[in-house]
């Protein structure tokens, strides 16, 4: 990979009081052919987050892989990725974000073909982790890319495409894994999940080539060794026993783990505020989330992953356990949820420039509106619940979630240095996704805790009004977010 030096990406400082960032004019633009690809390089990792939700009772089934291994499936593509997200943002601001999304999606192709091709389900966990791992230093390229080679109006468009993109394909990937899980293809069963984005990786890396302008930061900085080993096991002391735990009895590593994450987080804040102190640049720039759009915005973001990641584990498992829906029907049934996402998400960017923060609040009472109509739907009908019964409800959830995520993601970039878009978007893809992370984990064990004593039906029910409940309080922290939006 050829990096040019007249593609590298200058800005003019401005006072930190009143942060405005330009991009120059000789900096590279960003063509529309450029950001479908970079777009569909950030699905992958997103569809794969949710993809093996469906394929789980098939991989038991061939792998006998059993509960606690089927956790470390989903869990270990979880934490890798949750991990190192900040650190594939500054490797992208250091030696070319272009550089580094050729070489993490083509690492992504061989790591799903890994998948694929696993004989036993040790393997299997052994290559989602890597996998987890090259999403990790892909994602952070695609918002660092928008940030340094776009401008106004048509940023604003690239944010919110960017911001569809990851709700639709967050579902889209139940629907798809229930697809191919279905049509089987030459006997592949639940591989085929994974073998999908071999040729989509490869297709993507050539346009890639082709489309994407290199860009980096014009003072980029070493990497935080300390900071970077402190943030990792801060998240893996959290995730990996909230999500392993249940499924292992909760062992003592668990707990001693969860007694663990208080002092890491901690030792984290100190280390990253004393290297800003001492004119070093941190893995997590406390002066970062110091900016109103950032803190507001992220405070915002992780509620709303929590319930976005644990209602989609959480229905996965209720329509194919609870109403017997095979596969593909279980995908089916989020169709509507993914199309108004998308639609919602389209809109976005000329509702927020007239209503501001009004956006936010409108969408997360549409949500909630959607997640009652879910909840009476199952309540009334169950266990003769069709796909159809439940389209009104997923729709109404689709529409209010596409006017959400999208907008709270062009806030918290809304006032980001384009010197920091790199770490920036490194650490807002950090919150979403140890959300959604939480979110399996949270309300992924309480639904499987209440289906021994109460059944499915109210399981799924107690786990739907759990959601709406932080949804109303996502409504409230609305309020603190910037009235109008950049």
């Amino acid at each position: 990979m050829i990096v040019t030096d007249t593609h590298v990406q200058t800005t003019v400082p401005a006072p930190p009081s009143a942060p405005t960032w330009h991009r120059s004019a000789a900096a590279p633009l960003l063509t529309p052919l450029g950001l479908l690809t970079v777009l569909l390089g950030a699905a992958l990792p997103m569809i794969d987050f949710f993809i093996v939700n469906v394929a789980l009772p098939s991989i038991d089934h061939d792998l006998h892989a059993g509960p606690a291994m089927l956790e470390m499936v989903v869990a270990g593509y979880g934490v890798a990725y949750a991990m190192l997200l900040v650190l594939g943002g500054r490797l992208g601001d250091m030696i070319g974000r272009r550089r580094v999304f050729l070489w993490s999606l083509a690492s992504f192709g061989v790591t799903s073909l890994a998948c694929g091709l696993a004989p036993n389900a040790w393997s299997l966990v052994a290559a989602r982790v890597a996998q987890g791992a090259a999403s990790a230093l892909l994602l952070p390229q695609v918002l660092a890319t928008i940030q340094a080679s776009t401008t106004g109006r048509r940023r604003a468009k690239a944010v919110s495409l960017y911001g569809g993109t990851a709700g639709v394909s967050s579902a889209l990937g139940q629907v798809l894994g229930g697809l191919l899980i279905a049509a089987d293809l030459a006997g592949s069963g639940w591989r085929a999940v994974f073998l999908v984005n071999v040729p989509i990786a490869a297709a993507a890396w050539l346009l890639s080539v082709r489309t994407v302008p290199e860009t980096r930061s014009p003072h980029p900085s070493r990497v935080d060794g300390p900071g970077t080993a402190l943030l990792a096991l801060a998240l893996v002391t959290l995730l990996l026993p909230l999500t392993e735990g249940r499924a292992a009895g909760w062992p003592l590593w668990s707990w001693v783990l969860l007694g663990v994450f208080p002092f890491a987080a901690a030792a984290f804040a100190v280390v990253e505020r004393r290297a800003e102190r001492a004119g070093r640049t941190p893995l997590v720039p406390p002066s970062l989330l110091r900016i109103r759009s950032v803190h507001s915005g992220l405070s915002l973001i992780v509620p709303f992953s929590v319930g976005f990641g644990g209602f989609m584990f959480v229905v996965a498992v209720a329509l194919q356990n609870g109403l017997r829906y095979g596969p593909f029907a279980a995908g089916l049934a989020l169709a509507p949820l993914c199309a108004a996402y998308f639609f919602a998400s389209l809109a976005g960017p000329r509702l927020v420039q007239r209503f501001g923060r009004r956006v936010v609040i409108t969408g997360s009472l549409i949500q909630g509106t959607g997640l009652a109509a879910l909840a009476l739907t199952v309540r009334a009908g169950w266990p003769d619940v069709s796909v159809a019964g439940l389209a009104p409800g997923m729709t109404v959830l689709g529409l209010g979630q596409g006017l959400v995520l999208p907008v709270l993601m062009r806030i918290v970039l809304s006032e980001l240095p384009v010197t920091q878009a790199g770490v920036g978007g490194g650490v807002m893809v950090t919150s979403q996704q140890s959300g959604l992370a939480l979110g399996v984990a949270t309300l992924g064990s309480l639904f499987l805790a209440l289906v021994p004593a109460v059944g499915i039906r109210d399981a799924l029910l107690a786990a739907l009004l759990t959601q709406l409940a932080i949804v109303a309080g996502t409504t409230l922290l609305g309020l603190r977010l910037p009235r109008a939006v950049r």
